[in-house]
């Protein structure tokens, strides 16, 4: 089985490579700036590196580089700087999901591709018609305005929603929405959900990075816990503390 991975430098992907190495499954990245790469990915015979801009890469390049791949996931996202929040492309994550999808498509392979999209706790899945407070939905309609990176999220959970849908012969998808992201050096328990269980805005929670990582990997590796989750948007959460 081999995944293909892009934003595998961000502090998501890299976990979510690290796991499905752990899981001995072989992983393509597509990168920038292989330096930035761990050493032990670099001398690792399971990683295939691809040095391009996920940008600049033509359909027929993507087909040709997940011709042998049996999911695909993506960990991109935008810098929280000036320049990754307001600077081109403003569609990054969007425009990659669509090149991914058809290159899927032109390859048409004889089993559906998986497609593991990271997205975020803040964007709701409109095929449930998750209720949202009136305080929620103002603010959303205000980072609607003055985030592009949050619409860039949002319409790239639609794009799979509706343009890919339940029912596609080729391409199989889910997208994980995460809680609050932290950094942790080891996965610990947590608790998915088919939707949130507290508000992304005024009561938001925190989840790591790791876990998200270990979750993504295995959705990919395990097949009856995609048979779970394919089609939807699981919201992964970290396990409360319990009293003694």
């Amino acid at each position: 089985m081999t995944t293909l991975v892009v934003g595998a430098t961000g502090a998501t992907g890299k976990h979510l490579v690290e796991q499905l190495l752990n899981f001995e499954q072989k992983v393509k990245v597509i990168v920038r700036s292989p330096e930035k790469l761990p050493d032990s990915w670099k001398t690792n015979n399971q990683l295939s590196i691809i040095q391009a801009s996920i940008s600049d890469i033509t359909e027929d390049e993507m087909a040709e580089y997940i011709q042998d791949c049996n999911a695909v996931a993506s960990c991109l996202g935008h810098n929280m700087n000036w320049k990754g929040l307001y600077g081109k492309p403003r569609k990054l994550v969007t425009d990659a999901v669509i090149l991914l999808c058809n290159a899927i498509k032109k390859n048409a392979p004889d089993k559906p591709v998986k497609i593991v999209l990271m997205n975020t706790s803040g964007n709701r899945n409109r095929d449930l018609n998750e209720p949202i407070s009136i305080g929620q939905r103002f603010v959303i309609a205000l980072l609607r305005l003055l985030l592009p990176p949050h619409v860039d999220n949002e319409k790239a959970a639609d794009y799979l929603r509706t343009k890919v849908g339940q029912k596609n012969n080729l391409i199989e998808w889910v997208a994980v929405r995460p809680d609050g992201l932290v950094n942790e050096d080891r996965v610990t328990e947590y608790e998915v959900y088919p939707s949130p269980t507290r508000s992304a805005i005024f009561d938001a929670g925190t989840v790591s990075r790791i876990n998200v990582g270990h979750f993504m990997a295995k959705l990919i590796t395990e097949n009856d816990l995609w048979n779970k989750w394919k089609g939807q948007m699981p919201v992964i959460y970290k396990t409360a503390q319990k009293n003694s």
